[in-house]
């Protein structure tokens, strides 16, 4: 009886046991292909923000102007504002606040990588199938994931950006990311850096139900490659990639007017801050029209074409599995 007992606990342990290395095993296959999609992720990230921050830098102060009593503007258009902040700031005032974007753009892709992953495995049917609803679910859940990093990152880069427009000389006023998360963090803690955390919600979460499926659907319409592997060809998925990041950047631009100004700490004379996401749609709506929703669109969308379209030639060329060592399956 007593062997018997023994027995019985040894199996339990050894069941246990091989539990536990299974799943281990598991965790470190799933971390070993999830590490090259994030080094990926963050080098494509780097790349597109050096590449296309100016514009970025254009479509922030074109959301943050507001038209004057007689219609007149600071910036007339993309290429004013352009135009304007060259000649008042130079060529690397262009690149006020891309320090913060380089800086974050890796654990930002890493956890909308990772969390998409983990999203679509869980929610694919037993077929291994994903519906289109559930690939929405699994888009918005990865866009709710990364505003962790998202949102203080935007916070601190708007407030660089529109330094400039601020500024009553020609010269822009002197501020560094630094400077301003260590204020927030002194007068209003940890939280000082998440104003604006239900408008970055809402718009990465739209974004994200929108790109993911879109892409997936785009992506699969096009030619495969000759290997067997079932991946589209690489002008496909480039074109996937940027036909779906600029239609998502367009659909979601209204609620990245309202993030945007709901995240500037500093206003220019007579500009009155928001009480809330609410309060700033109704008051640009009543103030501004619905064209005000729309400002800043045409750069989003040039800014988030290339930024997925280098994102599909990081991948398609596997710079991270060849800096790792690894053989692409």
């Amino acid at each position: 009886m007593f062997r018997n007992s023994m027995v019985s606990k040894v199996e339990i342990r050894v069941k246990i046991v091989d539990t536990v290395t299974s799943d281990l095993i598991s965790w470190l296959e799933y971390a070993g292909r999830l590490l090259p999609k994030i080094i990926n992720g963050g080098i494509a990230g780097i790349i597109g923000v050096s590449c296309v921050f100016p514009l970025d830098l254009v479509k922030t102060r074109l959301q943050n102007q507001k038209v004057g009593p007689n219609g007149e503007r600071q910036y007339n258009s993309m290429f004013d504002c352009f135009r304007k902040t060259y000649k008042a700031e130079g060529y690397f005032g262009m690149y006020r606040g891309s320090a913060v974007n380089i800086l974050l753009i890796t654990p930002e892709k890493a956890i909308k990588l990772a969390a998409n992953d983990f999203f679509r495995h869980h929610l694919s049917t037993g077929q291994g199938k994903l519906p289109l609803a559930r690939e929405m679910l699994a888009g918005g859940c990865a866009g709710f994931c990364q505003i962790i990093v998202t949102t203080p990152m935007e916070l601190l880069k708007i407030q660089l950006q529109d330094a400039g427009r601020l500024a009553k000389s020609g010269a822009a006023p002197k501020v560094s990311a630094t400077s301003v998360a260590l204020t927030l963090l002194r007068t209003q803690g940890i939280f000082g850096l998440y104003k604006g955390t239900a408008a970055t919600m809402m718009r990465d979460v739209t974004f994200s139900v929108v790109y993911f499926p879109l892409f997936a659907h785009l992506n699969a319409l096009g030619p495969r490659k000759s290997d067997g592997s079932g991946e589209a060809v690489f002008w496909c998925s480039f074109l996937a990639g940027c036909a779906s990041g600029s239609f998502s950047a367009f659909a979601v631009n209204p609620i990245d007017v309202v993030k945007t100004r709901l995240q500037l700490l500093t206003r220019a004379e007579g500009e009155i801050p928001y009480k809330g996401v609410a309060d700033a749609f109704m008051r640009i709506m009543r103030e501004e029209g619905p064209l005000a929703f729309f400002k800043g669109a045409a750069c989003r969308m040039i800014v988030i074409a290339p930024l997925f379209g280098i994102a599909q030639t990081v991948y398609y060329l596997g710079v991270a599995e060849k800096l790792l060592g690894i053989q692409r399956g």
